[in-house]
């Protein structure tokens, strides 16, 4: 199940499947603060993509809320893993922090000269982000770049079940 929507010779996608099993030069993950993949889908990023993934994010140390670093995907099809510190439990400032990770992953894949880019519903599961303020924000911020200047030819938002595909699929087919 795919859907695309054009913005000039770019295009936005969105499929339903796994993140880390996508051909992407470059897919994005939601991280904590000390750059730990945790167990649950970051400690099955942490077994597909071998332990080099973490300790490229030991490296990195920590990750202010808002800012993206990048690292090579190890075993996985895609090249990059590009981290962002994502908003948490709707604190203050939730549509800004969200807005402000998203830009950073757009800046970071700009930065490496990533193509092909899969976006995950950042903060919607543990940190409880509403699906409907994330589509919104991810998408009209992805949108707006995509207009711009980039590397950038398609960024894919992708949905591992139907809770998070319908308010993607409303907002790009709504349009920005």
């Amino acid at each position: 199940m795919m859907l695309e929507r054009k913005i000039g010779n770019k295009v936005i996608r969105l499929v339903r499947g796994d993140i880390a099993d996508l051909e992407v030069d470059a897919f994005a993950f939601d991280i904590t603060t000390d750059c730990q993949l945790g167990s649950g889908y970051g400690g099955a990023i942490a077994q597909r993509g071998g332990k080099a993934v973490q300790e490229e994010l030991n490296a990195i140390g920590t990750l202010p809320t808002g800012e993206a670093a990048v690292t090579t995907a190890g075993g996985m099809k895609a090249k990059h893993i590009i981290y962002t510190n994502g908003p948490k439990f709707l604190e203050p400032g939730t549509e800004e922090k969200l807005r402000k990770a998203t830009r950073s992953i757009l800046s970071k894949a700009d930065q490496k000269g990533i193509r092909e880019l899969a976006l995950p519903p950042i903060g919607t599961g543990l940190y409880q982000v509403p699906l409907d303020l994330c589509a919104d924000v991810m998408v009209d911020t992805v949108a707006e770049h995509l207009k711009g200047k980039t590397s950038l030819e398609a960024v894919s938002f992708v949905a591992l079940d139907s809770r998070e595909y319908k308010p993607l699929q409303a907002k790009i087919e709504g349009g920005a």
